[in-house]
């Protein structure tokens, strides 16, 4: 009997979201057959194939078989190295791995007797991706509103763990998440991943995200006598925001979403228009900083990006509306508050027309911040801010988080700038700049690779073919390719 784990999530998801009857098992332990449940029934067996998934799914270590495999070396070859500095690429590049410790990168290393190689030939190897600004419990095909009445708490962690895998398996091993349509689900999933219960990136998490009433965060379709989970954590005024501020804390957040302006993707107040007062914005900020934690601002209009900035924001993340004056802001706060654009969501949305479940009156929100929020791209391009880099995944689908990649080069970004973003510069801006980020001595294993050269072809950044988080092999089709290699047991 084999056990394809991808295929046992799947089953587990169907069961759990079925009201009972025939649930097909094809392919699920390599038999063929449907099996029939009720509906209690259907949603236990859902449980039981989740845990046998993640029991048989937990990743190795990929170095050496047994306990002692912290102890394993692996040497790692590549045509070139991109390290995510901002230098010349080297070529050739030679990284060597010892547990979950990068200890030497060069051109000619020494391998040590017994270490494990890992031949990737003509790839480009580059450190682990980082994405500021993602969903991993949402899903393209459930709106975040309808989420809040058609489903519960444990389908979307069901979910999460499924998003979580294939977005690392896209190359991405550290996210920032923005905030669950259920409350501090992203909190179970970090925690999750942290235990080695289920694979997926490295996360910080927002827990649930701070709106006012009739704000971007607000449930607006439903009657008002019908109870919403997340309405329920609505908040406006300065006394009513830090108590949200210190409730996420409490409740394991990482950091704090306040969504400062209207947005896309809702009902409530336009995107342009300033949803928080200034004195409101600033109330978060500073009980964040009581506690040493940052404060998100989800931003698209003008006023509201200055105002989220004068109140001392970590990060401006859409930031469609970004003029002059909000640029020579950003400017004045060197390594205070920073811009995290999210820009291929509105190429695959508009222009591809990908499923989507969005109403065509949020389409057409998208559609009108399209030309705004390029300008501002450019615009901070020009100024030589620095850009940090989100997707807002799962507005583009799960996966095709690199696809940012792309959309910023063609709107003018240096393909090596564009990966410093995603790299150096986002490990700065969540502060782990001393783990992650880079390919130097001392850091994680954080490690991806694509074949060919993403300077000549930012699409290669599509084409993941290796992955390492934390000396763990996740996914190795470059290494297999190449005859040569140690094979590494690994996902």
């Amino acid at each position: 009997m084999t056990l394809d784990r991808r295929t046992v999530i799947k089953t587990a998801l169907i069961a759990w979201t079925s009201d009972g009857g025939q649930i097909e098992l094809d392919g699920t332990f390599g038999l063929s057959l449907t099996a029939t449940f009720g509906a209690m029934l259907a949603r236990a067996f859902a449980l039981a194939l989740l845990v046998i998934a993640l029991v048989a799914g937990r990743p190795s270590v990929g170095l050496a078989a047994g306990p002692d495999a912290s102890t394993g070396i692996v040497v790692i070859r590549a045509a070139r190295l991109i390290d995510g500095r901002g230098g010349e690429p080297l070529a050739p590049a030679m990284v060597r791995i010892d547990g979950d410790k990068i200890t030497a990168v060069g051109t000619a290393l020494a391998v040590p007797e017994g270490a494990r190689t890992v031949d990737l030939g003509d790839s480009t190897l580059l450190p682990g991706f980082i994405d500021l600004h993602t969903h991993l419990t949402g899903r393209s095909d459930v709106h975040w509103e309808d989420a809040l009445v058609r489903t519960t708490p444990p389908e979307d962690a069901l979910w999460g763990a499924h998003w979580a895998l294939i977005t690392l398996m896209a190359g991405f091993t550290t996210v920032r998440d923005m905030g669950p349509e259920w409350p501090y689900t992203d909190v179970a999933l970090r925690n999750a991943i942290e235990a080695g219960a289920v694979p997926g990136p490295r996360m910080l998490v927002a827990g649930a995200y701070v709106s006012s009433t009739g704000g971007a965060g607000d449930a607006l379709q439903f009657s008002p006598y019908l109870q919403v989970p997340l309405v329920h954590n609505l908040a406006d005024g300065p006394e009513e925001i830090t108590k949200a501020v210190r409730t996420n804390f409490k409740n394991g957040a990482d950091f704090i979403k306040i969504l400062a302006t209207g947005a896309a993707l809702s009902k409530g107040i336009p995107p342009g228009a300033q949803q928080y007062s200034d004195e409101e914005i600033r109330a978060a900020v500073v009980e964040a900083k009581r506690w040493g934690r940052d404060v998100a601002a989800h931003a698209h209009g003008t006023e509201g990006i200055k105002a989220a900035i004068r109140a001392g924001v970590h990060t401006i993340d859409h930031g469609s509306g970004l003029d002059d004056e909000a640029v020579a802001m950003l400017k004045a706060r060197p390594g205070v508050t920073y811009y995290v654009p999210t820009l291929a969501l509105m190429t695959v949305n508009l222009d591809e027309k990908h499923a989507n479940v969005f109403p065509p009156a949020e389409l057409e929100r998208i559609r009108q911040l399209r030309s705004m929020a390029e300008a501002g791209f450019r615009r901070a391009l020009a100024a030589g801010l620095p850009i940090g880099l989100g997707t807002d995944a799962p507005v583009i689908p799960h996966g095709m988080n690199a696809r940012e990649f792309r959309t910023r080069v063609a709107l003018g970004e240096k393909p090596m700038a564009s990966l410093v973003s995603a790299t150096r510069l986002n490990a700065q801006i969540i502060h782990l700049e001393d783990r992650i980020g880079t390919v130097e001595a001392g850091k994680l294993a954080d490690l991806v690779a694509v074949p060919g050269n993403p300077l000549t072809d930012i699409t290669a950044t599509e084409r993941v073919g290796f992955v390492m988080k934390g000396g763990v092999v996740y996914r190795q089709e470059l290494a297999d390719a190449k005859s040569g290699s140690t094979a590494l047991p690994g996902r």
